[in-house]
């Protein structure tokens, strides 16, 4: 239903990471509670969306100029290309909250351990999709890479696993390290409940779509007052229902302690996700021998503890820590390489979200959020591909497009989806010409999931790394940026630092979206508040140009100004000082005309100050014309206000060559017309050809 027929549609890190962000407060991750919310804003962003198409209210996208594109672009190619780094290398690297520190986490676990065997796998399908489609372009390059490397992951035992039991390990420290990690992530879920509890009593205190009627007794209490003042953070006290109905009862004017709570309680979570990513990073980076023992079985000693004469196997492994607690009894040891594993057989019920009315009002600001982010990130994938394909993309179907997948999504418990980065990459390499692509895929994947899971058990993961990787390093152009610095210096910084800004703030790409589109229509405005106003004389090809850039001489008593912009409230103070400045340097002018070819709008303010400057110039002895105004967008508006009576009807004519044509003779002879630049082309005296040239056509029209 879109318009791109290139355009994937799917899960999005910028998508996923404000729906998660904005579910916090309200559910506990990972809940069935949270899960029913997700899908329910997916909902609501599709109904927003659709309403928008609907609308034909897809000119926001007319904000994504070609400069923000191409930075937006480059960034998010490196962005996405280089978060499959560490699964092309076989290393674990959790995401932080910037790209620039996940980078350096990437490279001190680069630096510390790299699984040969991952990379080498990725490599050779690196090597397969080029080599294909540079010599066989007709061949489906990576079918043939996933195909090859998929049995050869079978054959070899690319994978090899291990659970291990945590008396099994004989590293000092890690039994207490694991056992610390998971009493910090118990604390970090039940701070979240908590804060979740005083976010929920926020809402009702404020009224946000919420019965206080029907909210539980205990959740009525004053549980932030009670706690500021004993300034305690016990979380086992603020769990316990008997101290929250001993509490007293927070009133309206308390909502402000409910903030401060909430805000102490993020503190303490943010901390303990520090110290949790810290400890997980240690336990990542052990590297383990197995060591077998008469007596105690296999026991897991570090590498460089291990005597020679030990009974050691040759396999390194590895701890898989993931973002939930370990499992003491079953902890995950790696020795080979990453594949997709197991995937669940089936499709998923389809049926409506649940609408939970008392939660909707809170949703409804995430929903419109997400609606605008998610178009404009679709958008603006899509805009970029279509400069490769020359395709025309319509905002308003796109929006339609977007808006129904999200609706339909919702009915199979999908959270908000929009415009896949990689997803559409990977389709644009792939040589996809129709939307027919996207649906062979949807097709592909439905078999797949009901019949052929059982056959990608085995696909490594860092061939699907290699393939994002070279589908996005396609949509990294330097020479995109160079062109638009080029054409433009203003759209050349503005491209350089959409760039880095949505570098700087990914993954959170739509903040390097917002920053461009800012400069963009702070750029606009800029040359609108500062129009070109030039004066004209008569050039060789026939038209009159501009006397600076040409270096012509001027006619001394009549003045020809060209206006090149709208007339409005941000611009006309600019022009009405610049007109006056060029007038009062010519002592001998007696006649003023006004070029008005460029002018396609004019405001009340802009009408008002033209009326002003026309009266003045009049009181000061000046005979005033204009030409070339349009009828309806100017010269209707004029003569509505009454300003055209003050200019008078005789003193307005369609073109500059009519107008000089009834002027000229008021304040020359015929025989001027020789001396006259305004008759024959005359340069200034710098000039390196001076002197006097007469025109093909004095009279001709500038266009």
């Amino acid at each position: 239903f879109g318009s791109s027929r290139r355009l994937a549609t799917g899960p999005v890190a910028v998508v996923s990471i404000m729906t998660a962000t904005a579910l916090e407060p309200l559910a506990t991750a990972g809940s069935a509670e949270f899960i029913g919310y997700a899908v329910l804003l997916a909902f609501l962003v599709g109904l927003f969306q659709l309403a928008l198409g609907v609308l034909k209210l897809g000119l926001v996208v007319n904000l994504l100029s070609h400069p923000v594109i191409v930075g937006f672009t480059n960034a998010a190619a490196l962005v996405i290309g280089s978060s499959q780094i560490a699964r092309l290398l076989g290393i674990q690297v959790d995401s932080a909250d910037h790209w620039l520190e996940t980078m350096v986490r990437l490279g001190r676990a680069a630096f510390t351990y790299i699984h040969w065997p991952s990379l080498g796998m990725g490599l050779l399908a690196m090597v397969v999709m080029i080599v294909l489609k540079k010599w066989r372009p007709r061949v489906p390059n990576v079918l043939v890479a996933v195909v090859v490397t998929t049995l050869l992951s079978w054959m070899t035992g690319f994978e090899n696993n291990r659970i291990v039991r945590l008396d099994q390990l004989q590293v000092q420290g890690v039994p207490d390290l694991i056992r610390n990690l998971n009493s910090t992530l118990d604390h970090i879920d039940q701070t979240g409940a908590v804060r979740n509890q005083v976010t929920r009593q926020h809402h009702a205190e404020k009224g946000h779509g919420t019965d206080r009627d029907n909210i539980p007794e205990q959740d009525k209490n004053g549980l932030c007052g009670r706690c500021h003042q004993d300034k305690e953070m016990d979380i086992v006290r603020l769990q316990d229902p008997a101290f929250r109905r001993s509490t007293i009862r927070m009133q309206k004017e308390n909502v402000l302690e409910l903030h401060f709570m909430a805000g102490v309680l993020d503190q303490y979570i943010a901390g303990s996700k520090k110290k949790a990513d810290q400890m997980r990073r240690r336990l990542r980076s052990l590297q383990l021998v197995a060591v077998r023992d008469d007596h105690a079985g296999l026991r897991y000693r570090p590498v460089a503890e291990v005597p020679v004469d030990a009974r050691a196997e040759a396999t390194v492994w590895r701890m898989r820590i993931g973002r939930g607690p370990v499992d003491e009894k079953k902890i995950q040891f790696i020795g080979g390489g990453e594949i997709i594993g197991a995937v669940p057989r089936g499709l998923p019920r389809f049926s409506l979200p649940r609408f939970d009315w008392q939660v909707i009002p809170s949703l409804l600001t995430t929903a419109v959020i997400i609606s605008l982010l998610g178009f404009m990130e679709a958008i603006s994938i899509a805009k970029a591909i279509a400069t490769r394909t020359g395709r025309k993309i319509d905002p308003n179907q796109e929006l339609i497009g977007q808006g129904l997948a999200n609706i339909v999504g919702s009915c199979s418990s999908s959270y908000p989806v929009s415009g896949s980065f990689s997803r559409s990459a990977v389709n644009y390499q792939a040589g996809a010409r129709t939307a027919m692509a996207s649906v062979c895929t949807s097709l592909m994947v439905l078999l797949a999931i009901l019949f052929l899971t059982p056959l990608l058990y085995y696909l490594p993961q860092p061939v699907l790394a290699a393939i994002i990787i070279l589908a996005v390093v396609n949509l990294f152009s330097v020479r995109e940026i160079a062109h638009a610095w080029r054409i433009r210096k203003s759209d050349g910084v503005i491209s350089v630092l959409t760039f880095i800004a949505t570098l700087g703030f990914a993954p959170h790409l739509d903040k390097g979206i917002f920053l461009g589109v800012g400069l963009s229509v702070a750029v606009f405005f800029y040359c609108k508040m500062k129009p070109m106003l030039a004066e004209l004389s008569l050039y060789e090809d026939g038209h009159y140009r501009n006397v600076d850039h040409f270096h012509l001489r001027q006619c001394p008593y009549i003045v020809i100004i060209r206006f090149d912009g709208p007339l409005f409230f941000a611009n006309i103070s600019y022009l009405e000082k610049e007109a006056t400045k060029v007038i009062t340097q010519r002592q001998k002018a007696k006649i003023i005309i006004f070029k008005c070819n460029g002018i396609n709008y004019i405001d009340a303010t802009g009408e008002t100050a033209l009326n002003l400057l026309v009266q003045r110039l009049q009181a000061g002895g000046y005979r005033v014309y204009f030409s070339g105004l349009k009828v309806l967008q100017v010269l209707n508006v004029l003569r509505a206000s009454g300003t055209l009576e003050v200019i008078g009807e005789d003193h307005v004519f369609p073109t500059l060559a009519q107008t000089l044509d009834v002027v000229w003779p008021l304040v020359h002879r015929p025989e001027d017309a020789g001396h006259c630049p305004l008759k024959t082309v005359m340069y200034k005296k710098d000039e390196r050809e001076p002197g006097c040239r007469q025109a093909e056509s004095p009279n001709v029209q500038t266009p």
